[in-house]
């Protein structure tokens, strides 16, 4: 964080006003903390929780996107995870699905091996994501921005990209306590109730 910013909310703090706001929608969340936070926060079985694959929630958001076309879906990710795997966003331009919703909680660190700096101190990712073809794109500092563009994003047609700057610290919490063929297989319940096959 660069002095000049002031003082940023937690990224636990800002994921759990996000989730505040979801009804029925599937969400994938990144690996690392943020799978966490979110697990310790507001676990569902909508919940997808990336155990490992660094880089991936976006795709597997996207693969949901694309099968649920009438289900909301909700990427949680982190800044160095986009940087990670920087084609999904590209994908995601080029397939434009109006039902996904990636929002990015960017606290320029790699937190879960130690804070080192990632590349999103200089390279704007909201500014990639627009020109790879997110139809809505906002950058947010505050809480009660990044609570407004989330809830304005999951009402409009996407796909939309939303970055929320949020400080270093991390949320002291445990690991996510499901194991992944229990996750998986309860995930796949939640994303099929309603489906006409």
């Amino acid at each position: 964080m660069r002095p000049e910013e002031g003082v940023l909310t937690s990224r636990g703090r800002a994921a759990g006003a996000v989730l505040e706001l979801l009804t029925d929608e599937l969400v994938v969340v990144c690996n690392g903390f943020l799978s966490r936070e979110v697990f310790a926060l507001r676990d569902r079985p909508e919940n997808f929780y990336m155990i490992g694959s660094m880089g991936q929630a976006p795709a597997i958001g996207l693969g949901l996107a694309l099968a649920q076309p009438r289900r909301k879906v909700v990427v949680l990710d982190g800044d160095g995870n986009v940087l990670m795997a920087l084609g999904t966003l590209a994908t995601v331009g080029a397939l434009a699905p109006k039902n996904f919703v990636h929002i990015v909680f960017d606290n320029e660190v790699y937190g879960s091996t130690g804070n080192q700096p990632t590349l999103s101190r200089t390279v704007r990712l909201e500014q990639m994501a627009k020109a790879a073809g997110y139809r809505n794109v906002e950058r947010v500092r505050e809480l009660d921005d990044a609570v407004y563009a989330a809830k304005t994003m999951l009402k409009e047609d996407g796909p939309s990209f939303l970055l929320v700057k949020v400080s270093e610290s991390a949320d002291d919490v445990g690991r996510v306590e499901i194991e992944p063929a229990a996750m998986t297989e309860r995930f796949r319940t939640a994303a099929m109730r309603g489906t006409v096959l």
